[in-house]
């Protein structure tokens, strides 16, 4: 018997939880930059720039 353990693969969730708390996670992110972008252009008509 070897000291390191056998891989068995990729380690893979029951079922899609973890797939669909990612996703609202990843949507909750990218709506949010979104947001602070939007509300960047909108009071000092600049995203990256210094006001």
């Amino acid at each position: 018997m070897s000291p390191m353990p056998q891989s068995r693969g990729a380690a893979s969730a029951p079922n899609n939880l973890y797939t669909a708390i990612l996703a609202v996670a990843l949507g909750v992110v990218v709506a949010t930059s979104a947001f602070v972008a939007v509300q960047c252009y909108t009071q000092y008509n600049t995203i990256f720039g210094m006001p």
